[in-house]
């Protein structure tokens, strides 16, 4: 018994004019516009200014190889860059939503923001650095990291589209794979390094179109202390939940403590569950249950003599009617800020 459809194209086939060839059918994958791997490369350079605008990279793999003496930028964000055998280049490269790996560079200075960062046999690179995992060197030495600080006007929607968070960075969190007894392979540049006597701006006229900002107080990355040795013994926890100003409430927050003198050490961006606030917030818990349905939350640690004290009158002072938990002083901070990012690192898997 045959079938109707079947008959339909048998009929289609007759109908079909003598020596007339079907046309091949056409798929979604061949509508897609062609991609020259050319336009994702800089390779052979010598002595040159080169870049990609914002919009010009959108997400796609790049490939930056044998360069000498060469400035470079990439103001987009991009699905993964793998860096060769480049020696005496300036780099900046936009949000990465994979890795960057270093091989065999030599004397380069580099700003950049990433999902993963690998440097192997490579010497004498100072990187200003965000990074959302644990940084791993291997087969390096002289490799000197600072914390990311950069900004353009498109810079924060290229985080968003690399799916990375402006507060999850382990700058100073290194890793090194093959350490050396008595040796140091890596270490961290001086907190008063200025990133541009690194990184200077772009000097050609087309990536001078872009508008940079390298201070540290309009940096689309907040700028923190890292794994430097603390200024004081005393610190303080802030957490803010979900909400439709909440990355904004973070960085007000930070400009003001700043503004009085107090160190941002590290700052997280992470979902939590009823268990964990149960855990991290303690007998405060059922206070803030209910909004850790809203998203993630963002923490910050600050640190300086006193704290604990003026962080409480800045939140009672700004965020009057924003539900926020703040270390109540000083003796339980230490064990708010262990509990929060033990709990955090973990689900993180750092």
């Amino acid at each position: 018994m045959g079938c109707c459809f079947s008959k339909r194209r048998n009929s289609e086939k007759e109908a079909q004019p003598q020596g007339e060839e079907e046309p091949p059918k056409q798929y979604s994958w061949d509508q897609r516009e062609k991609v020259d791997p050319k336009d994702y490369m800089f390779s052979g350079l010598k002595n040159e200014t080169v870049g990609r605008l914002p919009g010009k990279v959108a997400g796609q793999q790049f490939l930056i190889q044998d360069c000498e003496s060469c400035n470079i930028y990439i103001f987009d964000h991009s699905a993964t860059i793998t860096i060769d055998d480049c020696t005496n280049c300036i780099i900046f490269l936009g949000p990465v939503k994979g890795s960057v790996f270093f091989r065999n560079c030599r004397d380069c200075k580099c700003a950049l923001a990433c999902q993963q960062f690998r440097v192997r046999d490579c010497r004498k690179l100072e990187v200003f650095l965000c990074c959302a995992t644990q940084p791993i060197i291997e087969s390096s030495t002289n490799i000197k990291f600072g914390c990311f600080q950069w900004y353009y006007p498109e810079l924060a929607f290229q985080f968003k589209d690399a799916g990375l968070s402006i507060f999850n960075n382990n700058w100073s969190n290194i890793h090194d794979f093959t350490p050396v007894s008595g040796e140091v392979n890596w270490s961290l540049l001086p907190e008063n390094a200025v990133i541009h006597n690194y990184v200077p701006l772009p000097t050609t006229n087309e990536l001078q179109a872009v508008r940079i900002s390298t201070e540290a107080n309009r940096s689309i990355v907040p700028v923190t202390h890292g794994q430097r040795q603390k200024n004081s013994d005393e610190s303080c926890l802030v957490v803010l939940f979900a909400g439709d100003y909440t990355i904004a409430n973070a960085m007000k927050l930070i400009d003001e403590m700043v503004h009085l003198g107090f160190f941002l050490i590290r700052t997280k961006e992470v979902s939590m569950k009823a268990e964990d606030a149960e855990r991290v917030f303690r007998e405060r818990a059922p206070e803030f249950l209910q909004l850790l349905d809203k998203g993630p939350v963002i923490a910050l640690e600050f640190n300086g003599d006193r704290v604990v004290e003026d962080c409480q009158n800045v939140v009672n002072e700004i965020f009057k009617s924003t539900k926020t938990f703040v270390s109540q002083n000083k003796e339980t901070a230490s064990r708010d800020i262990d509990g929060f990012y033990n709990f955090a690192d973990i689900q993180m898997g750092i």
